[in-house]
């Protein structure tokens, strides 16, 4: 089976890191984009509506468009080992 395109706007810890990576910044925050349900809740799976998420590249913190903690890993703070010493 060939591999088919990713929809980036589908939720899963790939997506937020590759959006992450060229996602526009406002106010130290990562603009990320994703689909969600109608509670406005993020959806594993396409859907009607796509909301606007701040991604903390320090911390690892994804917040929905009211600033309410969405989901934490420090899997997504971007400068995570940044300033270690080898």
């Amino acid at each position: 089976m060939p591999n088919e395109p990713v929809d980036i706007l589908v939720y899963s810890p790939e997506s937020i890191l590759a959006q992450a990576a060229e996602a526009p910044e406002h106010l130290g925050y990562k603009l990320v984009r994703f689909y969600v349900d109608e509670k406005g809740l993020i959806a594993k799976h396409p859907t009607e509506r796509v909301d606007t998420f701040y991604l903390s590249p320090s911390g690892g913190t994804l917040r929905d468009s009211e600033l309410n903690i969405v989901l934490y890993s420090a899997k997504y703070d971007l400068y995570k080992g940044l300033g270690r010493t080898p």
